[in-house]
Protein backbone atom coordinates (compact mmCIF):
# COMPACT_ATOMS: atom_id res chain seq x y z
CA UNK A 1 0.00 0.00 0.00
CA UNK A 2 1.19 3.78 -0.77
CA UNK A 3 2.53 5.16 2.85
CA UNK A 4 1.37 7.27 5.21
CA UNK A 5 3.29 10.89 6.24
CA UNK A 6 4.35 10.49 9.65
CA UNK A 7 7.39 12.35 11.97
CA UNK A 8 8.84 13.94 8.14
CA UNK A 9 9.34 10.65 6.85
CA UNK A 10 6.80 8.59 4.37
CA UNK A 11 6.74 4.72 6.16
CA UNK A 12 4.33 2.14 5.59
CA UNK A 13 1.10 2.54 7.69
CA UNK A 14 1.93 0.24 11.00
CA UNK A 15 -1.48 -1.72 11.53
CA UNK A 16 -3.97 -0.72 9.05
CA UNK A 17 -7.59 -1.89 9.61
CA UNK A 18 -8.14 -2.11 6.19
CA UNK A 19 -7.41 -0.62 2.69
CA UNK A 20 -9.46 1.83 -0.47
CA UNK A 21 -8.61 3.00 -3.70
CA UNK A 22 -10.30 5.84 -5.79
CA UNK A 23 -12.98 5.39 -7.27
CA UNK A 24 -13.18 7.24 -10.88
CA UNK A 25 -16.88 8.40 -10.81
CA UNK A 26 -17.36 8.83 -15.05
CA UNK A 27 -16.78 4.72 -14.75
CA UNK A 28 -17.48 3.81 -11.24
CA UNK A 29 -14.48 1.49 -11.41
CA UNK A 30 -11.54 1.43 -9.31
CA UNK A 31 -8.64 3.02 -10.45
CA UNK A 32 -4.65 3.92 -8.94
CA UNK A 33 -3.12 1.68 -6.15
CA UNK A 34 -4.22 0.73 -2.46
CA UNK A 35 -4.01 3.20 0.31
CA UNK A 36 -4.13 2.13 4.60
CA UNK A 37 -7.56 3.16 6.59
CA UNK A 38 -5.28 3.60 9.23
CA UNK A 39 -5.07 2.36 13.18
CA UNK A 40 -4.35 3.20 16.13
CA UNK A 41 -0.81 2.94 16.39
CA UNK A 42 -0.71 5.16 12.77
CA UNK A 43 -2.77 7.77 14.94
CA UNK A 44 -0.77 7.69 17.72
CA UNK A 45 2.42 8.42 16.02
CA UNK A 46 0.83 11.37 14.38
CA UNK A 47 -0.15 12.57 17.69
CA UNK A 48 3.04 11.74 19.06
CA UNK A 49 5.50 13.69 16.30
CA UNK A 50 3.59 16.57 16.29
CA UNK A 51 3.46 17.25 19.90
CA UNK A 52 7.29 16.91 19.92
CA UNK A 53 7.23 19.49 17.16
CA UNK A 54 4.52 22.02 18.27
CA UNK A 55 7.10 24.01 20.40
CA UNK A 56 9.78 24.21 17.80
CA UNK A 57 7.45 25.58 15.17
CA UNK A 58 5.72 27.95 18.03
CA UNK A 59 9.64 29.68 18.40
CA UNK A 60 10.21 29.05 14.68
CA UNK A 61 11.23 33.01 12.74
CA UNK A 62 7.92 33.36 10.63
CA UNK A 63 10.44 34.05 7.81
CA UNK A 64 10.73 30.18 7.47
CA UNK A 65 7.00 29.62 7.77
CA UNK A 66 6.67 32.03 5.00
CA UNK A 67 9.43 30.21 2.54
CA UNK A 68 8.07 26.71 3.51
CA UNK A 69 4.47 28.12 2.06
CA UNK A 70 6.30 30.22 -0.89
CA UNK A 71 7.96 26.58 -1.58
CA UNK A 72 4.83 24.89 -1.68
CA UNK A 73 3.40 26.70 -3.77
CA UNK A 74 6.12 27.05 -6.07
CA UNK A 75 6.06 23.01 -6.48
CA UNK A 76 2.23 22.95 -6.78
CA UNK A 77 2.85 25.34 -9.96
CA UNK A 78 5.67 23.27 -11.31
CA UNK A 79 3.70 20.25 -11.48
CA UNK A 80 -0.16 21.66 -11.80
CA UNK A 81 0.09 20.02 -15.72
CA UNK A 82 0.62 16.24 -14.11
CA UNK A 83 -1.56 16.80 -10.58
CA UNK A 84 -4.58 18.16 -12.59
CA UNK A 85 -5.12 14.88 -14.51
CA UNK A 86 -4.68 12.94 -11.10
CA UNK A 87 -7.64 15.15 -9.74
CA UNK A 88 -9.86 14.71 -12.92
CA UNK A 89 -9.61 10.92 -13.05
CA UNK A 90 -10.73 11.11 -9.40
CA UNK A 91 -13.07 13.53 -9.33
CA UNK A 92 -14.46 13.55 -13.19
CA UNK A 93 -14.01 17.25 -13.49
CA UNK A 94 -11.87 18.48 -16.46
CA UNK A 95 -8.59 18.92 -15.64
CA UNK A 96 -8.07 22.11 -17.47
CA UNK A 97 -11.05 24.33 -16.77
CA UNK A 98 -11.73 23.18 -13.30
CA UNK A 99 -8.08 23.00 -12.20
CA UNK A 100 -5.43 24.01 -14.07
CA UNK A 101 -7.28 27.53 -14.96
CA UNK A 102 -9.20 27.99 -11.41
CA UNK A 103 -8.40 25.93 -8.50
CA UNK A 104 -4.80 25.19 -8.86
CA UNK A 105 -4.12 29.07 -9.50
CA UNK A 106 -6.44 29.58 -6.19
CA UNK A 107 -4.76 27.31 -4.00
CA UNK A 108 -1.54 28.50 -4.75
CA UNK A 109 -2.62 32.26 -3.87
CA UNK A 110 -4.05 30.94 -0.64
CA UNK A 111 -0.69 29.72 0.66
CA UNK A 112 1.57 32.66 -1.27
CA UNK A 113 -1.17 35.10 1.29
CA UNK A 114 -0.73 33.12 3.68
CA UNK A 115 2.87 33.23 3.81
CA UNK A 116 2.66 36.82 3.63
CA UNK A 117 0.12 37.15 6.60
CA UNK A 118 2.74 35.25 8.59
CA UNK A 119 6.03 37.45 7.61
CA UNK A 120 3.33 41.05 7.92
CA UNK A 121 2.39 39.51 11.79
CA UNK A 122 -1.08 41.08 10.51
CA UNK A 123 -2.88 38.15 11.95
CA UNK A 124 -1.88 38.94 15.22
CA UNK A 125 -3.76 41.66 15.96
CA UNK A 126 -1.33 43.67 19.41
CA UNK A 127 -2.65 45.88 21.85
CA UNK A 128 -0.64 48.17 24.27
CA UNK A 129 -1.80 49.79 27.23
CA UNK A 130 0.66 51.63 28.49
CA UNK A 131 -1.67 53.47 31.59
CA UNK A 132 -2.47 50.02 32.83
CA UNK A 133 0.95 48.16 31.50
CA UNK A 134 -0.75 45.58 30.01
CA UNK A 135 0.37 44.16 26.21
CA UNK A 136 -1.63 41.14 24.47
CA UNK A 137 -1.53 39.73 20.98
CA UNK A 138 -2.33 36.79 18.98
CA UNK A 139 0.26 33.45 19.29
CA UNK A 140 0.54 30.20 18.11
CA UNK A 141 -1.41 27.53 19.99
CA UNK A 142 1.58 25.44 20.44
CA UNK A 143 -0.52 22.56 19.99
CA UNK A 144 -1.55 20.34 16.67
CA UNK A 145 -4.90 21.15 14.65
CA UNK A 146 -6.06 18.32 12.80
CA UNK A 147 -7.60 19.20 9.38
CA UNK A 148 -10.35 17.00 7.71
CA UNK A 149 -10.54 18.14 3.90
CA UNK A 150 -14.04 17.69 1.64
CA UNK A 151 -14.75 15.24 -1.07
CA UNK A 152 -15.19 18.51 -3.62
CA UNK A 153 -12.12 20.51 -3.85
CA UNK A 154 -8.84 18.05 -4.12
CA UNK A 155 -6.75 21.19 -3.99
CA UNK A 156 -8.64 24.77 -2.41
CA UNK A 157 -9.63 22.43 0.89
CA UNK A 158 -7.44 19.74 0.80
CA UNK A 159 -6.72 19.04 4.17
CA UNK A 160 -2.98 19.15 3.09
CA UNK A 161 -2.93 22.06 0.49
CA UNK A 162 -6.27 23.67 1.41
CA UNK A 163 -7.25 26.80 3.35
CA UNK A 164 -7.29 25.19 6.69
CA UNK A 165 -4.14 24.10 6.09
CA UNK A 166 -2.55 26.77 5.24
CA UNK A 167 -4.07 29.15 8.22
CA UNK A 168 -2.59 26.81 10.62
CA UNK A 169 0.80 26.86 9.21
CA UNK A 170 0.95 30.40 9.26
CA UNK A 171 -0.07 30.68 12.83
CA UNK A 172 3.22 28.29 13.39
CA UNK A 173 0.81 25.29 14.66
CA UNK A 174 1.70 21.40 13.54
CA UNK A 175 -0.62 20.24 11.38
CA UNK A 176 -2.61 16.99 11.19
CA UNK A 177 -4.09 16.13 7.89
CA UNK A 178 -6.52 13.56 7.01
CA UNK A 179 -6.85 12.80 3.81
CA UNK A 180 -10.38 12.22 1.65
CA UNK A 181 -10.61 9.15 0.49
CA UNK A 182 -12.39 10.61 -2.65
CA UNK A 183 -8.94 11.38 -4.10
CA UNK A 184 -6.15 10.02 -2.66
CA UNK A 185 -3.41 10.17 -5.55
CA UNK A 186 -3.94 13.76 -5.31
CA UNK A 187 -3.58 14.14 -1.97
CA UNK A 188 -0.73 11.83 -1.99
CA UNK A 189 1.30 14.01 -4.66
CA UNK A 190 0.56 17.31 -2.76
CA UNK A 191 2.26 15.75 0.33
CA UNK A 192 5.07 14.66 -1.66
CA UNK A 193 5.68 18.42 -2.59
CA UNK A 194 4.36 19.61 1.04
CA UNK A 195 8.10 17.22 2.25
CA UNK A 196 9.96 18.60 -0.15
CA UNK A 197 9.32 22.63 1.06
CA UNK A 198 9.37 21.21 4.66
CA UNK A 199 13.09 20.28 3.63
CA UNK A 200 13.89 23.32 1.81
CA UNK A 201 12.55 26.16 4.20
CA UNK A 202 14.01 24.06 7.45
CA UNK A 203 10.84 23.57 9.38
CA UNK A 204 10.20 20.86 11.75
CA UNK A 205 10.23 17.76 10.24
CA UNK A 206 7.45 17.00 11.67
CA UNK A 207 5.25 19.84 11.26
CA UNK A 208 3.00 17.96 8.72
CA UNK A 209 1.79 14.63 8.99
CA UNK A 210 -0.71 13.13 6.52
CA UNK A 211 -3.12 9.85 7.33
CA UNK A 212 -4.98 8.76 4.27
CA UNK A 213 -7.86 7.43 5.81
CA UNK A 214 -9.29 6.62 9.35
CA UNK A 215 -11.84 4.42 10.69
CA UNK A 216 -15.39 6.97 12.56
CA UNK A 217 -14.38 6.01 16.06
CA UNK A 218 -10.74 7.01 16.01
CA UNK A 219 -10.93 10.32 13.89
CA UNK A 220 -13.87 10.69 16.89
CA UNK A 221 -10.95 9.60 19.26
CA UNK A 222 -8.27 11.92 17.60
CA UNK A 223 -10.53 15.10 18.10
CA UNK A 224 -11.69 14.34 21.50
CA UNK A 225 -8.17 14.31 22.90
CA UNK A 226 -7.19 17.08 24.86
CA UNK A 227 -4.03 18.01 23.44
CA UNK A 228 -5.03 19.11 20.45
CA UNK A 229 -5.16 22.32 19.85
CA UNK A 230 -8.13 22.61 17.43
CA UNK A 231 -10.37 20.95 15.26
CA UNK A 232 -11.05 22.33 11.38
CA UNK A 233 -13.07 20.16 9.04
CA UNK A 234 -15.48 20.58 6.13
CA UNK A 235 -18.01 18.31 4.67
CA UNK A 236 -21.62 16.84 5.94
CA UNK A 237 -23.76 18.27 8.75
CA UNK A 238 -23.54 14.95 10.81
CA UNK A 239 -19.98 14.05 10.32
CA UNK A 240 -19.24 17.50 11.47
CA UNK A 241 -21.93 17.55 14.63
CA UNK A 242 -20.16 14.13 15.76
CA UNK A 243 -16.69 15.35 15.09
CA UNK A 244 -17.29 18.74 17.04
CA UNK A 245 -19.30 17.00 19.77
CA UNK A 246 -15.57 15.09 20.53
CA UNK A 247 -13.71 18.39 20.55
CA UNK A 248 -16.49 20.03 22.76
CA UNK A 249 -16.66 17.54 25.42
CA UNK A 250 -12.56 17.60 25.57
CA UNK A 251 -12.19 21.26 25.42
CA UNK A 252 -10.54 21.37 22.01
CA UNK A 253 -12.32 24.22 19.68
CA UNK A 254 -13.48 22.94 16.47
CA UNK A 255 -14.21 25.00 13.64
CA UNK A 256 -16.86 23.19 11.35
CA UNK A 257 -18.63 23.77 8.19
CA UNK A 258 -21.24 21.78 7.85
CA UNK A 259 -24.09 23.00 5.20
CA UNK A 260 -25.99 25.24 3.70
CA UNK A 261 -28.62 25.98 1.20
CA UNK A 262 -27.75 29.32 0.48
CA UNK A 263 -31.15 31.20 0.03
CA UNK A 264 -32.04 33.24 -2.76
CA UNK A 265 -34.73 35.71 -2.58
CA UNK A 266 -35.99 37.15 -6.14
CA UNK A 267 -37.76 40.06 -5.46
CA UNK A 268 -41.04 40.63 -7.71
CA UNK A 269 -39.50 43.44 -9.61
CA UNK A 270 -36.18 42.08 -10.64
CA UNK A 271 -38.74 38.95 -11.72
CA UNK A 272 -40.42 41.76 -13.85
CA UNK A 273 -37.17 43.21 -15.28
CA UNK A 274 -35.22 40.27 -16.21
CA UNK A 275 -36.88 37.03 -14.85
CA UNK A 276 -35.39 34.98 -18.33
CA UNK A 277 -31.75 36.15 -17.58
CA UNK A 278 -32.52 35.20 -13.50
CA UNK A 279 -33.56 31.40 -14.18
CA UNK A 280 -30.95 30.94 -16.48
CA UNK A 281 -28.74 32.20 -14.07
CA UNK A 282 -29.93 29.88 -11.29
CA UNK A 283 -29.71 27.11 -13.64
CA UNK A 284 -26.16 27.78 -13.82
CA UNK A 285 -24.89 28.05 -10.48
CA UNK A 286 -27.38 25.11 -9.68
CA UNK A 287 -25.32 22.51 -11.86
CA UNK A 288 -21.68 24.22 -12.00
CA UNK A 289 -19.52 21.48 -10.78
CA UNK A 290 -23.09 19.22 -10.33
CA UNK A 291 -23.96 21.25 -7.51
CA UNK A 292 -21.34 20.05 -5.22
CA UNK A 293 -20.48 23.52 -4.11
CA UNK A 294 -20.95 24.67 -0.30
CA UNK A 295 -22.34 27.94 -1.85
CA UNK A 296 -25.03 26.13 -4.48
CA UNK A 297 -28.40 27.61 -4.50
CA UNK A 298 -30.21 25.43 -2.80
CA UNK A 299 -33.45 27.62 -1.91
CA UNK A 300 -35.06 30.17 -3.90
CA UNK A 301 -37.84 32.59 -2.35
CA UNK A 302 -40.45 34.09 -3.90
CA UNK A 303 -43.48 36.27 -4.05
CA UNK A 304 -46.98 34.74 -5.84
CA UNK A 305 -47.57 36.99 -8.64
CA UNK A 306 -47.79 36.85 -12.62
CA UNK A 307 -43.98 37.44 -13.00
CA UNK A 308 -43.12 35.03 -10.42
CA UNK A 309 -45.43 32.55 -12.49
CA UNK A 310 -43.31 33.14 -15.43
CA UNK A 311 -39.79 32.33 -14.00
CA UNK A 312 -41.48 29.22 -12.49
CA UNK A 313 -42.22 28.36 -15.92
CA UNK A 314 -38.20 29.52 -17.71
CA UNK A 315 -36.74 27.88 -14.70
CA UNK A 316 -38.70 24.74 -15.18
CA UNK A 317 -37.76 24.43 -19.19
CA UNK A 318 -34.02 25.32 -18.03
CA UNK A 319 -33.60 22.64 -15.21
CA UNK A 320 -35.86 19.84 -17.61
CA UNK A 321 -33.82 20.50 -20.67
CA UNK A 322 -30.25 20.17 -18.90
CA UNK A 323 -27.96 17.36 -19.24
CA UNK A 324 -27.47 15.38 -16.22
CA UNK A 325 -24.43 16.04 -14.10
CA UNK A 326 -21.63 13.92 -12.87
CA UNK A 327 -21.04 13.44 -9.37
CA UNK A 328 -18.35 13.07 -7.50
CA UNK A 329 -18.59 9.58 -5.66
CA UNK A 330 -20.97 6.97 -4.71
CA UNK A 331 -21.58 8.43 -1.33
CA UNK A 332 -23.12 11.81 -2.90
CA UNK A 333 -25.34 10.52 -4.88
CA UNK A 334 -27.09 8.11 -2.29
CA UNK A 335 -26.96 11.25 -0.19
CA UNK A 336 -28.76 13.18 -2.51
CA UNK A 337 -31.20 10.77 -3.24
CA UNK A 338 -31.83 10.41 0.05
CA UNK A 339 -32.27 14.65 0.42
CA UNK A 340 -34.67 14.53 -2.05
CA UNK A 341 -37.08 12.31 -0.89
CA UNK A 342 -36.90 13.40 2.08
CA UNK A 343 -38.03 16.96 1.18
CA UNK A 344 -41.00 15.25 -1.19
CA UNK A 345 -42.22 13.46 2.00
CA UNK A 346 -41.67 17.18 3.66
CA UNK A 347 -44.45 18.68 1.31
CA UNK A 348 -42.17 19.89 -1.89
CA UNK A 349 -43.29 19.35 -5.01
CA UNK A 350 -40.93 17.88 -7.96
CA UNK A 351 -42.21 20.44 -11.02
CA UNK A 352 -38.72 18.61 -12.23
CA UNK A 353 -37.60 15.50 -11.15
CA UNK A 354 -34.12 14.36 -12.08
CA UNK A 355 -33.05 11.08 -12.42
CA UNK A 356 -30.36 9.03 -11.53
CA UNK A 357 -28.65 7.98 -14.95
CA UNK A 358 -28.54 4.04 -15.47
CA UNK A 359 -25.30 2.93 -16.56
CA UNK A 360 -21.74 3.00 -14.71
CA UNK A 361 -20.58 6.27 -12.87
CA UNK A 362 -22.47 8.35 -10.61
CA UNK A 363 -24.75 11.18 -12.53
CA UNK A 364 -28.07 12.40 -11.71
CA UNK A 365 -30.49 15.09 -13.62
CA UNK A 366 -31.32 18.71 -12.08
CA UNK A 367 -34.03 18.53 -9.80
CA UNK A 368 -36.83 21.52 -9.20
CA UNK A 369 -39.05 21.60 -6.30
CA UNK A 370 -41.11 23.30 -5.69
CA UNK A 371 -43.48 24.79 -2.45
CA UNK A 372 -45.89 27.20 -0.84
CA UNK A 373 -45.01 29.56 2.34
CA UNK A 374 -47.31 27.78 4.22
CA UNK A 375 -46.31 24.66 4.40
CA UNK A 376 -42.85 25.64 4.35
CA UNK A 377 -43.25 27.32 7.79
CA UNK A 378 -45.08 24.30 9.04
CA UNK A 379 -42.27 22.02 8.23
CA UNK A 380 -39.58 24.78 7.86
CA UNK A 381 -36.43 22.76 9.46
CA UNK A 382 -37.31 19.72 7.35
CA UNK A 383 -37.52 21.75 3.72
CA UNK A 384 -34.16 23.48 4.55
CA UNK A 385 -32.26 19.80 4.55
CA UNK A 386 -29.48 20.05 2.41
CA UNK A 387 -29.63 18.70 -0.59
CA UNK A 388 -26.38 18.35 -1.93
CA UNK A 389 -25.96 18.16 -5.66
CA UNK A 390 -27.77 19.76 -9.17
CA UNK A 391 -31.29 20.22 -7.16
CA UNK A 392 -33.57 23.69 -6.10
CA UNK A 393 -36.14 23.76 -3.99
CA UNK A 394 -38.54 27.21 -4.62
CA UNK A 395 -40.93 28.24 -1.89
CA UNK A 396 -43.35 30.59 -3.09
CA UNK A 397 -44.91 33.10 -0.58
CA UNK A 398 -48.66 34.43 -1.20
CA UNK A 399 -47.60 38.04 -0.26
CA UNK A 400 -44.24 39.93 1.35
CA UNK A 401 -45.97 39.55 4.67
CA UNK A 402 -45.35 35.97 4.23
CA UNK A 403 -41.79 35.85 2.51
CA UNK A 404 -40.67 37.88 5.50
CA UNK A 405 -41.91 35.62 7.76
CA UNK A 406 -40.57 32.83 5.49
CA UNK A 407 -36.84 34.74 5.69
CA UNK A 408 -37.25 34.92 9.74
CA UNK A 409 -37.54 31.59 9.61
CA UNK A 410 -34.45 30.24 8.07
CA UNK A 411 -31.54 28.40 9.71
CA UNK A 412 -27.78 30.04 8.90
CA UNK A 413 -26.58 29.25 6.03
CA UNK A 414 -22.95 30.40 4.37
CA UNK A 415 -24.71 32.96 1.88
CA UNK A 416 -27.84 35.12 1.40
CA UNK A 417 -29.02 36.64 -1.86
CA UNK A 418 -31.37 39.60 -2.71
CA UNK A 419 -31.90 40.50 -6.21
CA UNK A 420 -34.51 43.76 -7.06
CA UNK A 421 -35.14 47.04 -8.53
CA UNK A 422 -35.59 50.17 -7.46
CA UNK A 423 -39.26 49.01 -7.64
CA UNK A 424 -38.25 46.55 -4.43
CA UNK A 425 -36.79 49.01 -2.54
CA UNK A 426 -39.44 48.64 0.24
CA UNK A 427 -39.59 45.46 0.18
CA UNK A 428 -36.03 44.79 0.16
CA UNK A 429 -35.44 46.54 3.40
CA UNK A 430 -37.95 44.79 5.34
CA UNK A 431 -36.32 41.04 3.51
CA UNK A 432 -32.38 42.16 3.61
CA UNK A 433 -31.94 42.69 7.76
CA UNK A 434 -34.34 39.40 8.00
CA UNK A 435 -31.53 38.07 6.15
CA UNK A 436 -28.06 39.57 7.28
CA UNK A 437 -28.87 37.95 10.20
CA UNK A 438 -28.92 34.00 9.07
CA UNK A 439 -25.78 34.54 7.01
CA UNK A 440 -21.96 34.71 6.74
CA UNK A 441 -22.27 36.51 3.16
CA UNK A 442 -24.74 38.86 1.84
CA UNK A 443 -24.63 38.97 -2.10
CA UNK A 444 -26.56 41.20 -4.28
CA UNK A 445 -27.66 40.54 -7.80
CA UNK A 446 -25.90 37.86 -8.66
CA UNK A 447 -25.86 33.94 -7.74
CA UNK A 448 -23.76 32.47 -5.23
CA UNK A 449 -21.55 30.06 -6.44
CA UNK A 450 -18.00 30.80 -5.74
CA UNK A 451 -15.96 32.15 -3.03
CA UNK A 452 -13.36 34.98 -4.28
CA UNK A 453 -9.92 34.46 -1.84
CA UNK A 454 -10.00 38.10 -0.06
CA UNK A 455 -9.47 39.46 3.42
CA UNK A 456 -12.81 40.56 3.09
CA UNK A 457 -14.20 37.44 2.59
CA UNK A 458 -16.54 35.32 5.09
CA UNK A 459 -17.23 31.74 4.38
CA UNK A 460 -19.00 31.12 7.37
CA UNK A 461 -22.08 31.77 9.32
CA UNK A 462 -24.38 31.00 11.79
CA UNK A 463 -25.02 27.17 12.55
CA UNK A 464 -25.87 25.03 11.32
CA UNK A 465 -23.67 26.61 8.61
CA UNK A 466 -20.84 26.53 10.49
CA UNK A 467 -19.69 25.98 14.22
CA UNK A 468 -19.11 29.84 14.93
CA UNK A 469 -20.62 32.58 13.42
CA UNK A 470 -17.29 34.39 14.38
CA UNK A 471 -14.82 32.95 12.39
CA UNK A 472 -14.15 32.74 8.44
CA UNK A 473 -12.66 29.26 6.73
CA UNK A 474 -11.18 31.54 3.49
CA UNK A 475 -9.97 35.13 3.87
CA UNK A 476 -6.55 36.06 5.12
CA UNK A 477 -5.23 36.64 7.66
CA UNK A 478 -8.80 36.79 9.08
CA UNK A 479 -9.15 33.00 9.26
CA UNK A 480 -5.77 32.41 10.94
CA UNK A 481 -7.13 33.44 13.68
CA UNK A 482 -8.71 30.24 14.59
CA UNK A 483 -5.91 28.57 15.16
CA UNK A 484 -4.74 31.44 17.79
CA UNK A 485 -4.76 32.09 21.92
CA UNK A 486 -4.97 35.34 22.87
CA UNK A 487 -1.76 35.51 24.78
CA UNK A 488 -1.74 38.36 27.69
CA UNK A 489 1.27 40.75 29.37
CA UNK A 490 0.99 42.03 32.63
CA UNK A 491 4.23 44.62 33.68
CA UNK A 492 7.04 42.08 31.52
CA UNK A 493 9.95 43.77 30.71
CA UNK A 494 10.32 44.70 27.38
CA UNK A 495 13.24 42.33 26.52
CA UNK A 496 10.39 39.64 27.69
CA UNK A 497 8.08 40.26 25.24
CA UNK A 498 7.22 38.75 21.61
CA UNK A 499 8.22 40.83 19.55
CA UNK A 500 5.19 42.28 17.98
CA UNK A 501 4.79 43.79 21.43
CA UNK A 502 7.91 44.77 22.38
CA UNK A 503 8.57 48.95 22.04
CA UNK A 504 10.22 49.22 19.19
CA UNK A 505 7.78 48.37 16.30
CA UNK A 506 9.54 44.73 14.59
CA UNK A 507 8.25 45.31 10.88
CA UNK A 508 5.46 48.42 10.81
CA UNK A 509 3.50 46.75 12.00
CA UNK A 510 -0.26 48.29 12.64
CA UNK A 511 -0.16 47.79 16.64
CA UNK A 512 -3.30 49.72 19.24
CA UNK A 513 -1.39 51.88 20.95
CA UNK A 514 -3.49 53.54 23.59
CA UNK A 515 -6.69 52.86 21.71
CA UNK A 516 -4.71 54.62 18.43
CA UNK A 517 -3.86 52.28 15.57
CA UNK A 518 -0.44 53.14 14.59
CA UNK A 519 2.51 51.73 13.34
CA UNK A 520 5.16 53.80 15.59
CA UNK A 521 7.43 52.95 18.35
CA UNK A 522 7.54 52.98 21.53
CA UNK A 523 9.51 55.46 23.54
Amino acid sequence: MEPVFIGGAFREAQDPVGSFRAVNPATGESIGPDYPISGAADLDACLEAALLAAPALRDTDPAQIAAFLHSYAAGIDAEAASLAPLASAETGLAAEGRYLANELPRTTRQLRLAAEAALSHSWTLPVIDTQAGLRSCLAPLARPVFVLGPNNFPFAFNAISGGDFAAALAARNPVIAKGHPSHPQTTQALARLAAAALVSSGLPAAAVQLIHDLPRQLGLRLAGDRRLGAVAFTGSRPAGLALKAAADAAGVPAYVELSSCNPVALLPGALEERGDAIAAELLASCTLGAGQFCTSPGLVLLVDGPATRRFVEAAARHYAAAAPGLLLNQGVLSSLEESLRALTAAGARALVQGQRLAGAGFRHGPTLLSSSGASFLAAAPALQREAFGPATLLIIAKDADELCLVTAALEGNLTGTLYSTSDDEQLYRRVAPLLRDRVGRLIEDRMPTGVAVSPAMNHGGPSPATGHPGFTSVGLPASIRRFAALHSYDHVKDAHLPLVLRNQNPGRIWRSIDGRHTQEDLP
